[in-house]
């Protein structure tokens, strides 16, 4: 059973875990091919080992073995948390403020521009711009406005960013 929650605010404690419905439909997905696609080919590729003969010595049987047992440990971590998740299905508020599940455009102290989307530890993407609201980055901006300056603790040294646009849609 999916947990959903209209609206997550940026001072909650982390009582709860949150994802938004695109993330969560992603790890469904996930599962889903796991259990219809991944797992019935590796299953049929370890019965078809077992049949050469001696299991002790036959290394694509051990193989196959280890990839079954890789697949249903992923599809009980997802099954888990999918069940301890909160998804937030409604658009955050349009108010100017950083809440989870909105897109921030932030400045630096060069001049570039970067634009991110807070979402949950489950489902962030460097390659999407997607970052953790659990982040360093992410925590420092939740609950800021437009034209607020934040500073991003990192181990390589502290960054100073300028939030210069906030939205609701991509």
């Amino acid at each position: 059973m999916v947990k959903t929650r209209g609206q997550a605010r940026s001072s909650q404690p982390r009582a709860a875990e949150y994802i938004t419905a695109e993330g969560y439909r992603r790890l469904e997905e996930e599962a889903d091919y796991l259990w219809t696609v991944k797992r019935p080919q590796v299953v049929a590729a370890l019965a078809d080992a077992a049949a050469e003969g001696d299991r002790s010595e036959n290394a694509e049987y051990l193989y196959r073995k280890r990839q079954v047992a890789e697949i249903d440990r992923r599809l009980r971590f997802l099954s888990t948390r999918m069940d301890a998740v909160t998804m937030v299905t409604e658009k955050p508020r349009a108010d100017g403020r950083v809440y989870f599940g909105c897109y921030v455009t932030v400045e630096d102290e060069e001049g570039h521009t970067k634009r991110y989307r807070i979402v949950g530890a489950d489902e962030w993407d460097s390659k999407r711009s997607e970052i953790s609201m659990d982040s360093p980055m992410g925590k420092a901006l939740l609950g800021k406005r437009l034209d607020d300056e934040v500073m991003v603790r990192r181990p390589i040294g502290d960054i100073y960013l300028t939030i210069v646009a906030v939205s609701v849609d991509p």
